[in-house]
């Protein structure tokens, strides 16, 4: 009789917890895959449910702007992919600002085939290359700055490896996670990747960013869902991954275990989230030194106005507390 009293109080708790977690609707920028992993391991071992929080994750995808579904109140939280769309925050006056950068170093890469003598930066200067219209935008004008790139140059990117693969002194965007072992599986051959931030590019990417009125009217939840989120990544990354993966390849079954390995192996071997500031002050870490470092050199290419206030794209309350780095 006790021990079926015990269970019936445990039950009772366990649905109390899930009626009583605060409902947390978080959008990414992308379809689900490894450089999400973090997320989808904190939603699918517990975590998130540990911090009290009941997360449902919306994938992006090409005909989807989460950014947009944010500023109509239709998210709490999202995943926004660079600091340019942050500083736009500011530019455009929108009451929104990013809360931590879960990847350190930009994770976005220039792909060519090999033995054409595209394997520098500088050799593709002057060089059709296939970019999306969001990248025309974004990482695309320090390449420019520095490399003395033109937009003469640009071709359109539409996601599609066919024209690549056909051509083979095609350039095209990609993630370093993803399109070279796509290449590598349909093609057979390793393909040249450039890593944009080798070549000196300072941006923070996939930003967790939430509204102005989020952070000063419940600073508690937001605190809960960083904490909860870093605490996915460092277990994503570190522990056993199968949790996170099995839930990703549910919300996009394009997914085999191979890439997901791949893609979560790329971000370990590159310090995509692990790097830089990191290091010292824990996953999710920003500076304002950094900041205002990016903020100058796009001011100076003329993408931003002088004078602007770049402390109101992001917020340091809630990271750089070492609180998580390795489970």
């Amino acid at each position: 009789m006790r021990r079926i009293a015990a269970l019936l109080l445990a039950q009772f708790a366990l649905t109390f917890a899930a009626l009583a977690a605060d409902p947390i609707r978080f959008g990414l920028d992308w379809k689900a895959e490894a450089e999400y992993g973090g997320f989808y391991q904190a939603v699918a071992t517990g975590i998130y449910a540990k911090h009290g929080l009941d997360v449902t994750i919306y994938q992006g995808g090409p005909q989807v702007n989460h950014t947009q579904l944010l500023l109509g109140g239709r998210l709490d939280f999202n995943l926004t992919s660079n600091s340019f769309l942050a500083m736009n925050f500011v530019k455009e006056n929108i009451p929104f600002r990013t809360v931590a950068a879960i990847f350190q170093k930009d994770p976005s890469v220039l792909i060519a085939h090999p033995g054409q003598g595209n394997d520098s930066f500088a050799a593709l200067k002057g060089k059709p290359i296939m970019i999306s219209g969001d990248t025309r935008v974004g990482w695309w004008n320090f390449l420019k700055a520095k490399f003395g790139y033109s937009d003469s140059q640009i071709r359109p990117y539409t996601f599609n490896l066919a024209p690549f693969l056909s051509d083979k002194t095609s350039v095209q965007q990609g993630f370093l996670g993803s399109e070279p072992y796509s290449i590598k599986q349909a093609g057979g051959f390793d393909p040249v990747v450039l890593l944009v931030a080798d070549a000196g590019f300072a941006g923070y990417t996939n930003l967790i960013a939430t509204s102005d009125k989020m952070i000063a009217t419940n600073p508690d939840l937001v605190k809960r869902f960083v904490d909860a989120s870093l605490e996915g990544w460092a277990s994503y990354l570190y522990g056993d991954p199968a949790a996170g993966d099995a839930m990703i390849k549910h919300d996009n079954p394009e997914m085999s275990d191979a890439l997901l390995r791949y893609g979560r192996q790329s971000m370990k071997a590159n310090g995509i989230v692990d790097s830089s500031d990191a290091v010292e002050l824990g996953l999710g870490a920003m500076t304002a030194a950094r900041w205002a470092a990016f903020y100058e050199a796009t001011q100076e290419e003329g993408l931003y106005p002088k004078g602007m206030d770049i402390t109101r794209a992001y917020t340091l309350d809630f990271v750089n507390h070492k609180t998580v780095m390795k489970p």
